[in-house]
């Protein structure tokens, strides 16, 4: 009677495991699926054996608002693939000031990254979460290896790499010919087209901090732009009307 007992709860236990075990297995498959779908989403020109690799040798990582990603001075072994939110890179001082140097978005990677994984060298940057964010990591040898097997992964690292160097030239080329009033329209308009909406919640302080400016210098210009109707200044949000100043 005792030994039938516990041959009943050892199948039970068996039972138990396995069906434990055929869980795991179809939850790993249905993640995989959902994430391939989702690469292939986002990054459309990726071949199928390319988002299957993606899939299989890269690690999900999600990151609250305000979260680093990648500080100065940092040993980068892997680059990263943007999957929803928003990852701010710039630049940060002796004394904490920044200088911003451009946003990334979904379907996009950063550029800087990859040059420091490839070469093996410590970041010169850094990268926060704008927003709730999630990102693929890639190691680094593996982003190597599909540089010489995939063509479409060759060609988005070279497409990554000119259009992140050309967003630093627009950067550059604003701070160095434009006033800080053609530099605040500027900032207005890459906000509402990268948030496709014509209210921002955002406040004079972090405008302030994006162009190396001070808090009063954005408020005063804010105020004539409104004075001028282009916009309107409500409380912690600015709601865009009419940016362009004939």
């Amino acid at each position: 009677m005792f030994k039938s007992k516990i041959a009943r709860q050892r199948i039970f236990v068996e039972r138990f495991t396995a069906e434990q075990q055929n869980l795991s297995v179809n939850f790993a498959r249905n993640f995989l699926m959902v994430s391939q779908d989702k690469i292939s989403h986002l990054f459309p020109t990726f071949e199928k054996g390319l988002v299957e690799n993606i899939a299989g040798k890269s690690q999900m990582h999600s990151f609250k608002e305000g979260d680093l990603l990648m500080k100065t001075g940092q040993n980068i072994r892997s680059t990263i693939l943007v999957l929803e939110g928003r990852i701010k890179i710039f630049r940060e001082d002796q004394e904490g000031n920044e200088f911003f140097i451009y946003y990334l978005h979904p379907g996009q990677a950063c550029a800087l990254s990859m040059i420091c994984a490839t070469k093996q060298e410590a970041s010169q940057i850094m990268a926060k979460a704008a927003t709730s964010t999630e990102v693929l990591s890639i190691p680094i040898e593996y982003m190597d290896a599909w540089m010489l097997t995939f063509k479409s992964w060759y060609y988005f690292v070279l497409e990554t790499y000119r259009s992140r160097f050309e967003e630093l030239l627009l950067t550059v080329d604003h701070i160095a010919f434009r006033n800080m009033d053609e530099r605040l329209l500027f900032y207005l308009e890459r906000q509402q087209q990268t948030l496709k909406s014509n209210t921002l919640h955002i406040t004079n302080t972090q405008i302030a901090t994006e162009l190396n400016s001070s808090r009063e210098v954005i408020s005063r210009l804010l105020r004539k732009l409104a004075e001028r109707g282009c916009i309107k200044i409500n409380r912690q949000q600015i709601e865009l009307i009419n940016l362009k100043i004939s």
